[in-house]
This record gives structure tokens, sequence and C-alpha cells, in this order.
């Protein structure tokens, strides 16, 4: 398990985040507790729901490109895969009894990795049938650029959307490691195989090669819901919020979103509801008990000797010592 927890640390630092900060601030937070917390937060895979000849697929929590696992549970509520949910996107495409696909949306956005994907692969769809973004009640970053490319994007009256940017973060540990008394000596080979590291303040040479790589990532961003929403990326840039989240109206008024209304208004466009939706048996997502087992299980086998210090022990003396 303490692999576990340093591996989703390691993540949660290293990765390209479309997402809201103060989710991955609390991500970070329950990562540093514990095995234990995470371990007890549940993690239920949302089943796709279909009324007549509309499919609503929902796409809720934390995106990343595959998962659920256990690092998702540092998110209460879970996550979503983004390749599960290309699948099941392209299979209710192809279906020909379906006549229009909703997205359900309720994310605070996720993972650079697999969005530029899947939101390509919506709006190369585009044409086929209509295909709507329901923003019920969060639309935000990763969320917001595949909902960018959707045929049209609704958001319910308390919604919010918007969040356009990229970040990532460097924990530097140098000065807690100190206090600890323990020191990192990294043995490398390749000149910035090492750079950037947790144990020793970002140099500037780093700091510009992480800041090269999110502004390619943000430009990405932009062009993307630009081509989505047919505006110039200027106007993305500069008029959709510059990286703050904005509620329905105002995003209504920026053009960000083409009207207000809820889910339930939504479909009954189409002729459906909500009320009696039948669940289809086919999953979402994979299925994440086994997974969980697994993880656990390789996680216990895989854990030091007993009175052996790691890792793990390190970063929660660090927490305790940032009190």
């Amino acid at each position: 398990m303490a692999d576990l927890i340093n591996n989703s640390l390691r993540m949660l630092a290293e990765t390209p985040w479309l997402l809201e900060p103060s989710v991955l601030d609390a991500m970070t937070r329950r990562a540093i507790v514990g095995a234990a917390a995470i371990e007890a937060a549940p993690i239920a895979a949302r089943p796709m729901a279909r009324q007549g000849s509309v499919a609503v697929l929902p796409l809720y929590g934390v995106l990343r490109q595959r998962g659920p696992t256990l690092t998702d549970r540092l998110f209460e509520g879970g996550g979503t895969s983004t390749d599960a949910f290309a699948a099941a996107f392209r299979r209710m495409m192809e279906d020909s009894t379906v006549s229009a696909l909703v997205i359900d949306i309720d994310s605070p956005g996720g993972s650079v990795f697999g969005t530029p994907e899947l939101a390509d692969e919506i709006l190369k769809a585009r044409g086929t049938k209509p295909i709507i973004a329901v923003a019920n009640s969060l639309a935000a970053s990763a969320a917001y650029w595949i909902a960018s490319a959707t045929d049209e994007i609704v958001a319910t009256p308390s919604s919010m959307v918007g969040s356009i940017g990229v970040y990532t973060v460097h924990m530097d540990f140098s000065k807690m490691d100190e206090r600890v008394g323990v020191k990192f000596t990294y043995v490398s080979a390749g000149k910035y195989k090492v750079e950037g590291n947790e144990d020793e303040p970002l140099g500037e040479e780093a700091r510009a090669a992480i800041q090269e790589q999110i502004d390619e990532y943000y430009s990405s961003f932009v062009s993307a819901v630009a081509k989505g929403r047919g505006v110039p990326v200027s106007t993305v840039r500069s008029g959709y919020g510059e990286g703050r989240i904005l509620t329905a109206k105002q995003a209504l008024k920026l053009g960000m979103i083409d009207r207000i209304g809820t889910l339930d208004a939504t479909l009954a466009r189409f002729g459906a509801s909500m009320d009696g939706a039948v669940r289809i048996e086919e999953p979402l997502e994979p299925d994440i008990q086994a997974e969980d087992e697994a993880e656990i299980e390789a996680s216990e086998d895989d854990a030091p000797p007993e009175g052996k210090g790691d890792s793990l022990d390190i970063r929660r003396r660090r927490l305790e010592l940032a009190r």
C-alpha cells in the first residue's frame, strides 16, 4: 500500500492537469493522509441510461485516460475513464436505434492524457446524429474541452463551466527533508532525467521546460475549443474566462454555451425523459472491483519488511511537520 500512495503522489505531481486547482489540492491531501482513507472511499461505476431512441452517457468525476483505479479514490465520487467513455460513445453512434446522444456532465476536469483524443472523436462524429452536452452541474477544464466538441452545449441554471487552462505542480520537499533529517541522492544517466525532482528546489531551466509543455497543451486546448465553438482562437484566449470558471449566465453571454436548461428539458426536446430510464446492462466503466483487489494485493506483497523505513513514512512525517 505504501507504494500505491507514493505512486499516487508522484502521479499527482507529474501529470499536466486540465482540472480545477482546488480538486487537485484535495486529492493531494488525501494521498498524503494515507491508504486507509483512500480504501474507504467508494467508487461507483455509473451505467449508461437510455429512454426511447435517446442515449445518455454520464461524464462524471475526475477524468483520466484509463481507470478507474484506487488512485481515483483520491477524489470523492470517483472518476471516468476517457478510453471507456470513447468506447461507449462509439457504440451509441454506431447503434442505428439511437437517434440522439446526450452527454450528462458533472466533472471538474482531469488529466490532459486522453482528453484531446476523446474530444476529437466527438468532433468528427458531428453531423451523424445530434450530440448534446449538458453541464449538470459542472463542466470544467477537460470536461469543457470535451463538451466544446459537441453540436450544442446546454448548462443547467445553477451550473458552472469553463476553467480553460492547464497547469501542473512541483512539490519541493527539500526544506522538510532537512527537518526530518533525511537526504536523497539521485544517481542517474541522461542530462535531464531527474530534473524537477521533489527533493530539491525547481531550477529555472527545469521550470522553463515544464512551462513550454504547459503552453503547448494550452495552445491545443484553446485551438480545439475555438474549432468546436466556431470562433477565433483569440476569442477563447481572451474572452472565455481566461482560466476562470463561470456561471451559466456568464457563459451564455460570452458564447461558451448555447442555452440554459435542464437535463430533463433537453431530453424532452427529443421526446424522451429520464423518468423510468432503461439501464443498459453493459456498464460504462470496466469491472473495478477486481482491479481494486488486485492492486491492494500487489501493493501488500511489495510492502517493505517490518521495521524498515520507507518513503511513505517520510512523507507522513513531512506532513506532521508541516501542520
